[in-house]
């Protein structure tokens, strides 16, 4: 430790370096009093680590209780367990804590610049990515190439096209026309009393750690709205992006040199653990993690002390009602939901059917699209109990394919759809598919998802789509923010009181009396 382990401010070393020839006793080592299951051999330890270190042998140190698995093999699989004993010099690059200093730093730098310097940083961004696609798409050819093991959905993601560059500069100069509204919004001013006025604003949120893995989109989406509310940022992509997550942060931190807040987001590379940056409390501030439901539940799961915001899994239902009304409509809402990129959060997963079209042909030519599309259909345990020749079983009415693969299952009427969809949802993403007004209404008050939607295609479901830019992702949370998260998600508010020499013993005298006056917002943007 860097202090003795009780103190507020020791921190566990993971790796210490020794000079060659250097004895342990130069090196500041202070060893306390024996602990409460040890026998007083650490100083031992240490000096038989040293002896073997200057002899060319690296030593870990490490605690065999602190691991479920076999300590010993995690040493030498490279985890970060213990204490790394080296005569090499450690990397000359920023540890973690470092980076979330100076992303609050940065952060601090972004709230002093007026609204029109930070809008225009992030159109400097996608003036960058613009010129720059030939190299953007190179190194994601680097990495495409490395990622052969990779599975399919993964690398559908990590690919990062000139189509999906255009759309992605277009979204930043979304986020950075509406930039002004963000930080510093009045949303309320009230009079407690004469001469004393409340107002409660906007502000960041802080520092904000995201954590995603194969898709590269995500850092200049991230950095634009970080860069927007004037939030630090750190950045934790995965090693399969290595080379495009690189190059992009090279472009933002070209763009943040306009005004001199290149400190503000920050891009994670050394080899900390997750859950190592998951125990800074003190650093940051929110914690967004972006990838695949098992990436989610880890962070979600291991996070200490720090709010984590995002979804673990995208179950989303298209439910087919008794009157669909147009029935090719139908048919493309249900293509799209499944077809237009099925490795998305907010693609369809489930479809649901009325009874009635079992008998009426239309969830015969449903599914003959769907496999004509090249999707892989399974059968839900109710169809399958009801109906003599359905497709295989599927595995679970809870289950998130994120391919060309969806269930199908029928349900007796909108009540049993909506039933069907709160029990085996994950509150992401679910649609309603009729020309039944009073179906259509309850089916959208009643379904427990962060978006539910009538006659509208699942993959609507996104920032960009829903005028915020770009998103840090899609919460299923039900406090802060719900749904695609767009720099709206990423404030806070903080309450400003103004006065003249008011104090609580005028109003318990009756000096002074409350008047609770509502007053127009201004904005003190």
């Amino acid at each position: 430790f860097t202090a003795p382990p009780g103190h507020a401010d020791s921190r566990f070393m993971h790796s210490f370096y020794l000079a060659p020839g250097v004895p342990s006793s130069s090196a500041g080592i202070t060893y306390g009093g024996t602990s409460r299951v040890g026998l007083g051999g650490m100083q031992s330890k240490v000096e038989s680590a040293v002896f073997a270190m200057h002899r060319g042998v690296a030593v870990v140190i490490a605690d065999g209780t602190a691991t479920t698995g076999n300590v010993l093999l995690d040493v030498v699989n490279g985890k970060r367990i213990g204490t790394f004993f080296t005569n090499k010099p450690p990397p000359a690059e920023l540890n973690t804590s470092d980076q979330a200093k100076r992303a609050r730093a940065g952060s601090c730098k972004l709230l002093g610049l007026k609204p029109e310097q930070r809008s225009e940083i992030i159109k400097k961004l996608a003036d960058l990515l613009e010129e720059q696609t030939d190299r953007i798409v190179a190194e994601n050819e680097k990495d495409l190439a490395k990622a052969t093991s990779l599975a399919a959905p993964l690398r559908s993601r990590l690919s990062l096209s000139r189509e999906k560059i255009s759309s992605l500069a277009k979204g930043l100069r979304q986020i950075a026309d509406s930039s002004h509204k963000y930080v510093g919004e009045v949303l309320c001013r009230r009079e407690l009393a004469d001469g004393l006025v409340l107002r409660q604003e906007t502000v960041p949120l802080g520092v904000l750690l995201v954590i995603f893995e194969s898709r590269p989109d995500a850092l200049p989406q991230v950095a634009s709205l970080a860069i927007g509310t004037a939030n630090g940022l750190l950045l934790k992509g995965g090693r399969e992006a290595r080379h495009t997550n690189k190059y992009l942060h090279r472009l933002v931190q070209e763009a943040l040199k306009l005004h001199g807040a290149e400190d503000s987001v920050q891009l994670v590379s050394s080899r900390e653990e997750v859950s190592e940056l998951l125990g800074m409390e003190d650093d940051i501030d929110l914690v967004i993690p972006r990838g695949s439901k098992e990436l989610v539940r880890r962070i979600q799961d291991d996070c200490r002390g720090i709010p984590v915001m995002g979804h673990s899994e995208g179950i989303c239902h298209v439910y087919l009602d008794k009157d669909v009304g147009d029935e090719k409509q139908a048919i493309e809402i249900v293509l799209d939901s499944k077809c237009d990129y099925p490795a998305a959060c907010n693609a369809m997963e489930t479809l649901l059917f009325h009874r009635n079209h079992v008998n009426n042909g239309l969830m015969a030519k449903v599914v003959r699209n769907l496999r004509k599309s090249g999707v892989d259909v399974f059968s839900g345990p109710v169809l399958r109990r009801t109906e003599t020749f359905t497709p295989p079983a599927a595995q679970s009415m809870s289950h998130e394919y994120s391919a060309k693969e969806c269930a199908i299952e029928v349900v007796e009427d909108v009540t049993d759809a909506i039933r069907h969809v709160n029990k085996y949802g994950s509150s992401h993403t679910d649609t309603i598919v009729t020309s039944d007004e009073d179906a259509a209404q309850m089916f959208l008050r009643q379904v427990d998802s962060a978006c539910v939607f009538h006659n509208v295609s699942t993959r609507i479901a996104d920032g960009y789509r829903f005028g915020l830019g770009a998103e840090v992702g899609i919460s299923t949370s039900r406090i802060h923010a719900r749904g695609p998260v767009g720099a709206k998600g990423l404030l806070t508010t903080k309450w400003l009181l103004e006065g003249a020499g008011h104090t609580a013993a005028q109003f318990a005298d009756g000096k002074s009396f409350f008047t609770h006056r509502e007053l127009p917002v201004e904005s003190s943007v």
